[in-house]
């Protein structure tokens, strides 16, 4: 399916460059050149494939790029597929730019801000560009994976101490200690000790 779906993208918009990722695990997806984003999901919702809904827009933070996520569905051809994007980060602060495709999809509006808002994508010629989220006056995006929460934010302590879930933290260092194999278990922070066997 992916193969017919990128070779009727290079049909209408030849610039677009699509192509097909291919995965051994997971889903497999398509990429387009990201200038060509809008001609690209004008052509899939009116023409033949009648990609109909924008399910979800995320953003995903690499090294060197950030990527945009568009799961596009027809529900009446019963039919799914992951579109990507990848724009270049030059650097931590730096907030690549994609065309919205509001026009496209209404349901774009707040997905293009929830992106904005945590992962630092701004969508061009949006009708509301805003944070979602946050508030405006926040420091960073949260998703970066460079990200550093500012320690106070209007006179008020961010993460006070007394307000930490330590318990959690305790008790994963304990199970990191007592398994096999520290690779097998995950959770969303990194230990303060190096285990062995483990990242710090």
């Amino acid at each position: 399916m992916h193969k017919e779906i990128a070779d009727f993208i290079n049909q209408k918009v030849p610039s677009a460059n699509a192509k097909v990722n291919e995965v051994e695990v997971g889903d497999a997806s398509i990429s387009i050149e990201p200038k060509t984003v809008k001609e690209v999901c004008l052509a899939l919702r009116d023409g033949e494939l009648e990609m109909n809904v924008l399910q979800v827009i995320s953003g995903v933070d690499y090294k060197e790029r950030i990527e945009v996520n568009y799961m596009l569905a027809s529900f009446t051809k019963n039919s799914e597929f992951i579109l990507k994007v990848a724009l270049p980060k030059e650097s931590k602060d730096a907030v690549p730019e994609v065309e919205s495709v509001c026009d496209v999809w209404s349901a774009a509006n707040f997905q293009e801000r929830e992106c904005y808002d945590m992962v630092g994508v701004r969508f061009l010629n949006h009708p509301d560009h805003r944070r979602i989220l946050c508030p405006d006056d926040w420091e960073g995006f949260p998703l970066r994976k460079d990200y550093k929460v500012q320690e106070v934010y209007n006179g008020m302590e961010v993460n006070p101490e007394n307000k930490m879930n330590h318990e959690d933290h305790y008790f994963y260092k304990k199970v990191l200690s007592e398994v096999e194999d520290p690779k097998k278990v995950t959770f969303s922070w990194k230990p303060e000790t190096t285990n062995e066997g483990a990242e710090a």
